[in-house]
């Protein structure tokens, strides 16, 4: 990781987030979640200090209080995100132990859960206008804005937008501007 952030130091006043993605896990891979939680740990525990990580994890059966301390344990952030397996982000929120890091929240509404990647292609190309509202994630992206902007200026809000949640991540992200 020290070879990865090494060149990073030159911006890092810019850089407001490094994510770690984690596709869906199989038994094949961890057979529990227990297992990967004291991977993560030990992982995390050699990252260099003082740089906003987050996690943005996709088997959703492992969002469980564990998972949730490990981040916090380290202050890193629990990544929402809408994705096709994935509870919603608004079911995320509503976990207790879901905000891991007070200084940073981050979200990616990236499909409709339930929503098949190969699926949201086939609906939503060209991407040149949002062809399907999606009235779930208006509300959880206005609501962590809100959050944001309540807890004040120490708390950054980092909110990500696919193409694949309403058909135009450009047009999605203009209407949540002008809704302020």
């Amino acid at each position: 990781m020290a070879a990865f952030l090494k060149p990073c130091e030159s911006v890092r006043s810019s850089i407001g987030l490094l994510m770690f993605e984690f596709s869906r896990f199989w038994a094949s891979d961890y057979e529990h979640g227990r297992d990967f939680i004291a991977d993560m740990d030990k992982f995390f525990g050699r990252l260099p200090k003082g740089w906003p990580y987050g996690v943005e994890m996709r088997n959703r059966n492992w969002l469980k209080p564990e998972y949730f301390a490990c981040l916090a344990k380290h202050q890193i952030t629990h990544v929402f995100n809408s994705w096709e397996a994935m509870p919603s982000v608004n079911e995320q929120m509503a976990l207790s132990y879901s905000r891991t890091n007070p200084d940073l929240i981050a979200a990616r509404f990236l499909l409709k859960p339930g929503r098949k990647y190969e699926q949201a292609v086939k609906a939503f190309e060209p991407y040149d206008r949002i062809k399907e509202e999606n009235p779930e994630a208006q509300a959880a992206r206005r609501a962590l804005i809100t959050e944001g902007k309540m807890a004040g200026p120490k708390r950054r809000t980092f909110i990500f937008v696919n193409n694949r949640l309403e058909g135009n991540a450009l047009a999605t992200i203009s209407r949540m501007l002008e809704a302020g």
